[in-house]
């Protein structure tokens, strides 16, 4: 699917950014639920990996809204949000657009409720960028 991602690049560190996320996210209406650092799970595991952490990112109201309208949305949930590293050292932080999870349930009747939620979840992004 085109277009299920959307990325944003910073020229912070990924602490930087980490630490941005986790102070803009609360100020947005958002919470993080869990943030899970890849990169050290694997190198735990034996295997080498680059700097990637993943965050999951949930509105307690959305996520009801969403639920009530369609059960199989929780396939889909939490929001998530990935930051990783590229080639030149700057952050990519990538968001899994909610309007993409509409548009893969077109019965649910989600599709202005989430292009909502994508909004606000890009404006965290953008506020930490």
């Amino acid at each position: 699917m085109e277009n299920m991602g959307y990325v944003i690049e910073s020229s912070k560190s990924m602490d930087e950014v980490s630490s941005g996320l986790e102070q803009t996210t609360p100020e947005h209406g958002f919470s993080i639920l869990a943030v899970h650092n890849v990169q050290e799970t694997l190198t735990d595991k034996g295997y080498d990996s680059e700097p990637l952490k993943i965050y999951e990112l949930c509105n307690a109201g959305f996520a009801h809204q969403a639920l009530s309208n369609d059960i199989n949305v929780a396939m889909f949930m939490p929001c998530k949000i990935v930051l990783r590293t590229d080639t030149d050292g700057k952050t990519l932080m990538t968001l899994v657009r909610p309007s993409m999870i509409s548009a893969m349930l077109p019965e649910s009747g989600l599709e202005k409720m989430a292009q909502e939620v994508e909004e606000k979840l890009i404006g965290i992004m953008d506020a930490v960028k």
